[in-house]
């Protein structure tokens, strides 16, 4: 049963196993969820902090069961950690300065998130790859993830903060 129970947790209930792009449809599935919680339910910030904390705290077990008995310890349908990774500047974007956002203009957000997270996943500029290649395991599988969410939130700063010096 918790077997059949991580599995679907780890695919995010079989995406994982689509043949096309797994990573990336699972990262718009994400979005769409996201953006459904903030702007359709208006569920509240602490709510969806306590479901994605809960996610990525029970994705290191989950993970790190499903890769035990794998040879390839960051298979494909390994797709948690695209959900963990895409939420990351979703949530702080959300919740920035706490200040109300349009579903207009957050819809754009989460479209430049989806695009900026896809790439630095893809990408894996360093630190990510260090954490791809060093660690074959589940720390590993998540971690690349994490830090390429956290790219995003820094790409999106800068750009903020070039917006506000310069236009």
């Amino acid at each position: 049963m918790i077997k059949t129970i991580n599995y679907l947790f780890v695919t995010c209930f079989g995406i994982g196993t689509f043949s096309f792009a797994p990573g990336t449809i699972t990262s718009f599935i994400t979005t769409v969820f996201l953006f459904s919680l903030f702007h359709i339910i208006n569920l509240s910030d602490n709510i969806i902090l306590v479901i994605l904390l809960a996610v990525f705290i029970y994705s290191f077990y989950a993970v790190s069961e499903y890769i035990k008995h794998n040879e390839n310890k960051d298979p494909k349908e390994v797709v948690v950690d695209e959900f963990i990774g895409q939420s990351i500047p979703i949530y702080l974007y959300e919740t920035a300065h706490g200040i109300a956002k349009e579903s207009q203009e957050a819809a754009l957000f989460y479209l430049y998130i989806f695009i900026l997270f896809r790439y630095f996943d893809i990408k894996k500029p360093f630190p990510v790859s260090f954490f791809d290649k060093k660690f074959k395991n589940s720390f590993g599988v998540i971690m690349d993830d994490v830090i390429a969410g956290l790219y995003v939130v820094l790409t999106l700063i800068i750009f903020m903060v070039i917006k506000s010096k310069f236009f």
